[in-house]
């Protein structure tokens, strides 16, 4: 069996879970895979389990030699695959000839757009921030261009943020684990139970939700938000005094705490503005909505509408504060039989198409073919 060493952008005590059941578990039954995780608070690398390796960050750019002295033999491994570090990248090419593995570079999100469009919304943006973005995108699409692949997680981020990378491209989406399916827990009440999870910001506008949500004329609805800033979310929600007794705040501690109550939910929330770091690829979120067999309302865009059809396996609305009260609207006339149903149909849909059992033979197959 050939071996990848993967090395990871994320710290050991953070959420992996995508990549876990992908390469900890799917992938591994084709390939050995080893994983590197960094961590800011030990002094000494250290082994955690037979294919689980975590390095302090200080050692990141000797990090195959750091690797080397702790038993991880470089020369055993067939590929060596590096997640959005596009420094470790570059430090892993300069020794691809000393150890004649393959090179593949994991882009997963395109962190600094993110962080731009962030500065834009708070008005910090100056055209030498534009510059010098175009330039690192250059000098990044250089060093990519050197790996034998490049692994997005869709040809739309591909073509949006690296549109001159040229090396072999396999894409590598986001999907649903078929053993980790939790059931939907219908409750007694006769109100329509929205869940909305993740970050929330000036750059998501959050604001435009809430304010189709202020504009319906029933109250038999409830919104559940978790966010790793509840403050931040109920300074929100303050602003919406008609809207305080409809919704409540969380701060899930980690993954199955969040799991667990989106389980309770009738229809995940995955509504974002229609920019690209945000319609290049279906939102993390919505897989654990379906997993639960959670039917969402998202927003419509060329991505989201490959995988879902609007009113079957989903809802769709263009992110606006009338389209989508509209939806909302439609979707609360709706039994919560006719809901349940859109959310077993997708379910069942990205179980077809964005299996992660699916994904990992045929990511296999595809470097087996290098």
């Amino acid at each position: 069996m050939k071996k990848l060493l993967y090395i990871t952008d994320q710290d050991e005590y953070k959420d992996h879970s995508f990549i876990a059941p992908l390469f900890e578990i799917y992938l591994h039954k084709y390939i050995s895979v080893d994983i590197v995780y960094f961590t800011e608070f030990k002094s000494d690398s250290e082994r955690k389990s037979e294919h689980k390796f975590t390095v302090p960050t200080r050692y990141k750019d000797v990090l195959l030699d750091e690797l080397n002295r702790n038993d991880v033999s470089i020369d055993t491994y067939d590929y060596i695959l590096v997640r959005n570090d596009i420094d470790i990248m570059k430090h892993v090419l300069q020794e691809k000839d000393k150890y004649q593995y393959k090179t593949i570079f994991r882009q997963t999100v395109p962190k600094r757009r993110i962080k731009i469009r962030c500065c834009i919304a708070d008005g910090e943006v100056t055209i030498l921030d534009t510059m010098a973005d175009k330039y690192k995108t250059f000098c990044e699409t250089k060093i990519i261009n050197m790996c034998d692949v490049f692994l997005p997680t869709s040809q739309n981020m591909h073509e949006k943020f690296f549109p001159k990378v040229t090396t072999k491209t396999i894409i590598c989406p986001p999907g649903i684990d078929p053993n980790m399916l939790r059931p939907n827990i219908q409750h007694e009440g006769e109100e329509k139970r929205f869940f909305y999870a993740g970050t929330l910001d000036k750059v998501r506008e959050f604001e435009t939700v809430l304010d189709a949500f202020s504009k319906l004329s029933c109250d038999t609805w409830k919104l559940t938000i978790s966010t790793r800033d509840p403050q931040y979310a109920l300074e929100m929600v303050r602003q919406y005094k008609n809207l305080e007794n409809n919704i409540e705040i969380h701060n899930a501690k980690n993954r199955d705490e969040l799991l667990d109550l989106i389980a309770k939910a009738d229809i995940g929330v995955a509504l974002l503005p229609d920019y690209p770091v945000y319609n290049t690829a279906i939102p993390v979120k919505i897989f654990d909505y379906y997993s639960s067999a959670i039917p969402c309302i998202m927003t419509y865009s060329g991505h989201n509408n490959k995988v879902f059809t609007d009113s079957h396996d989903a809802w769709f609305c263009k992110f606006e504060q009338n389209d989508i009260k509209e939806k909302l609207e439609y979707i609360l006339s709706l039994s919560k039989d006719s809901i349940a149903d859109v959310g077993i149909k997708g379910q069942k849909r990205l179980l077809d198409i964005r299996n992660y059992e699916k994904i990992a033979a045929d990511l296999a197959m595809k470097l087996e073919a290098l």
